[in-house]
C-alpha cells in the first residue's frame, strides 16, 4: 500500500488546514485510515483522527472537536480539516493506513506561524 499525502506548509494562526491522503496498491475492502501528529520536542506520534470504511470515526484525546476527518471511499482518500489553527498545531502530520498490516505516509510538515 502506498500513501500520498498533500496539504500542509506554512499557515498563519487563525488560518485553515486541509490535509489529504490517497491510498493505492493492495487496497482491501475493509480498512482504517487516519492521521497522527508529531509535534516538536515530543518523541511520539499522537492520534489525531481515524475513519474506517464503516465510517466509524475515532478522535484523539487532545482533539476536543478541533479537527474534522472525512473520507472518499471511491478514491481511497481521507481528509483532515482544521479551522482556527494555533501555533501548538505545528508539527509533522502522518497518514496511516491499516488493514491486516499498517502503513505510514512520509509525513507532511505543518507550520503555524505569523
Amino acid at each position: 500500500v502506498q500513501l500520498v499525502e498533500s496539504g500542509g506548509g506554512l499557515v498563519q494562526p487563525g488560518g485553515s488546514l486541509r490535509l489529504s491522503c490517497k491510498a493505492s496498491g493492495g487496497i482491501s475492502l475493509v480498512y482504517v485510515m487516519g492521521w497522527y501528529s508529531q509535534v516538536p520536542d515530543n518523541g511520539g506520534r499522537e492520534l489525531v483522527a481515524t475513519i474506517a470504511t464503516t465510517d466509524v470515526i475515532q478522535y484523539g484525546e487532545f482533539v476536543n472537536g478541533r479537527f474534522n476527518i472525512s473520507r472518499d471511499g471511491a478514491k481511497n482518500t481521507v481528509n483532515l480539516e482544521r479551522n482556527n489553527l494555533e501555533p501548538g498545531d505545528t508539527g509533522v502530520y502522518y497518514c496511516h493506513f491499516r488493514n491486516w498490516s499498517g502503513y505510514w505516509g512520509q509525513g507532511t510538515q505543518v507550520n503555524v506561524s505569523s
